[in-house]
């Protein structure tokens, strides 16, 4: 077999295939034999039939048809590994020649991945929730503490918000009282909003003793009803006074004020550190995204989409829901639920291509060490030996998608390490802290560093089910139907 390639205009190139006569020859003596396991001749066993036989009872044509379905994919597959063609859509095939006989020629157009540069990525500017722990934070953890002791005492004024109010509560419509909305020596809190989107509007200002009559739509309806509301009692909660003994006396682990005060403080610095890290990757990706300035190919989105789409559904049957009963409470549609998640699939992709950029820009690859962990971990995830997850990646010539999948977590972890990251009046956040780092900056030079910390990419499990499936190659069933549209 020979095989050229020719780049053309729109992130597209075509393969030029030649096969010999003398080989193709043998996928047609392959195809015969598959002729002759459904073929039932007298003095013949099933499959046993000569091709010489068949030749001459059903002729060439059949076979040659087969085994240009057959074959041609797998050629095809083979001149795209060769020349290393980034495949991201099926690809038009046509056979130029050997249809009725003789040597067989055939090219395919391919869509491929587009290559793109991102300048600016070694600056970008991250804005992430502060992780200062401010006295505001501090007043608020204590007070929520200190409320699940707090009482309740009656006061001589109107409603403010953040009081309690004691209400009995009718409402009727169309002179039918409605169901959940009567009620006496009903605790509110004004401020809630948990039963008309005004109701705590005409709760405000009211005093001890006022009946108020009002119209309102009940939340979760879609009629008005109308309301009689007795106000018996405003009430203020009042927080215990904080004290030793009673930090002693109610606070594990405590015994005084400061010991307190100083564990809040400890642990509000270690939630806001983890909010900010929880959002960095997400931050980064969308940043990252932004300075990618093509669109980004409608074959990527479309792939990615249908996995975010299937991965959806996967879930909601995990956890035992029926997704089209979930769709109908949702009142969604199909082609909503999916246009809903493009947006995503369209970040990704744009993702997908910086990240590759900067791997190449910086010159990241995966080294067999890097290769040989992943195989590790996975064997851990899926239960599996080692060897056995590197035999099916590359038994489906899967490797090349697991080194850029590397590659591109090591481009991810490059951008996490030399970001810019502040808060949203500006001032910097300290990149170590928010990394978990604990060690000099040229110690993680060699991008050894795991990078859970902030978000990491994770090796594409998309890409390893792919491997570990031999019936999924996504060249040869695309190859295949191609070849089969222009067989027809």
């Amino acid at each position: 077999m020979k095989s050229s390639v020719e780049v053309l205009e729109d992130n597209k190139v075509k393969v030029y295939v030649e096969v010999e006569e003398s080989e193709f020859d043998k996928d047609i003596d392959r195809a015969f034999k598959l002729i002759a396991k459904e073929v039932n001749l007298p003095g013949f066993r099933a499959g046993k039939v000569p091709r010489k036989v068949l030749e001459a009872r059903v002729g060439l044509g059949p076979a040659r048809e087969q085994a240009l379905r057959d074959a041609v994919p797998q050629y095809l597959a083979q001149a795209i590994k060769e020349h290393d063609v980034d495949l991201i859509a099926q690809p038009e095939v046509e056979i130029t020649d050997g249809e009725e006989s003789g040597p067989v020629e055939f090219d395919a157009t391919c869509q491929v991945r587009p290559i793109i540069t991102v300048p600016g990525y070694d600056a970008l500017r991250i804005e992430l929730p502060s992780v200062e722990v401010t006295d505001d934070d501090l007043t608020e953890a204590r007070n929520a503490e200190l409320s699940r002791a707090a009482s309740l005492q009656p006061v001589d004024r109107p409603a403010e918000s953040g009081d309690f109010v004691v209400i009995d509560m009718a409402a009727e419509r169309d002179g039918e009282e409605v169901v959940g909305l009567n009620t006496d020596d009903y605790s509110y809190e004004i401020g809630q909003g948990w039963v008309t989107d005004d109701f705590d509007e005409h709760l405000v200002g009211a005093s001890a003793g006022d009946v108020l009559t009002f119209s309102s739509t009940p939340k979760g309806t879609e009629e008005p009803a109308d309301f009689t509301v007795t106000v018996q009692t405003v009430q203020v909660r009042e927080l215990p006074e904080l004290t030793d003994d009673w930090v002693d006396e109610n606070v594990a682990e405590f015994a005084t004020v400061d010991e307190w005060t100083a564990g809040l403080r400890d642990n509000l610095a270690e939630r806001k550190l983890s909010d900010a890290r929880q959002q960095a990757g997400t931050k980064i990706n969308e940043a990252l995204a932004a300075l990618v300035e093509i669109e980004p190919p409608e074959s990527m989105v479309n792939s990615d989409l249908n996995q975010r789409v299937q991965g959806t559904i996967q879930q909601f049957q995990a956890q035992g829901i029926d997704f089209e009963q979930w769709m109908q409470a949702t009142g969604q549609d199909p082609a909503q639920f999916v246009e809903s998640m493009r947006g995503q699939s369209e970040l990704a992709v744009k993702v997908d291509l910086a990240l590759r950029a900067i791997a190449v820009a910086e010159g990241l690859d995966a080294t067999d060490d890097d290769i040989e962990r992943e195989y590790a971990r996975m064997a851990m995830q899926y239960g599996q030996k080692a060897k056995d997850i590197r035999r099916a990646y590359e038994q489906n010539d899967a490797v090349p998608d697991l080194v850029a999948q590397i590659r591109k977590s090591k481009a991810f972890d490059h951008l996490v390490h030399h970001c810019e990251y502040v808060d949203e009046s500006g001032t910097a956040i300290d990149r170590d802290a928010l990394i978990g780092h604990t060690h000099d900056d040229h110690e993680h030079d060699d991008h050894e560093h795991d990078g859970g910390d902030v978000g990491a990419v994770v090796i594409d499990e998309a890409a390893t089910a792919a491997a570990m499936s031999p019936d999924d190659d996504t060249t040869d069933d695309t190859t295949d139907e191609a070849s089969t549209k222009d067989e027809d």
